[in-house]
């Protein structure tokens, strides 16, 4: 998940997916410009939280929104 230490939306994603059991791969935007420009590249945003969501084949979908993310997190444990 891109985000930022601070924002208030990214804190709501990691507090939801903590109490479901879901582990996130965290990626900060501003302590690695890097992930910045590639969440740039691939969604045309630099907004954050962004799930980056890897399918069976192997091609990556982009989900924003705190509270889309949320609801895919507990769609996906039932």
């Amino acid at each position: 998940t891109d985000h930022y230490v601070g924002c208030g939306f990214c804190a709501y994603v990691q507090s939801a997916a903590r109490g479901l059991g879901v582990e996130l791969e965290l990626l900060d935007i501003h302590a690695d410009p890097q992930h910045a420009a590639d969440l740039q590249a691939a969604t045309g945003r630099t907004t954050v939280p962004v799930l980056r969501i890897t399918e069976p084949g192997g091609d990556a979908r982009f989900l924003p929104e705190s509270a889309d993310i949320v609801a895919y997190l507990e769609q996906i444990v039932g």
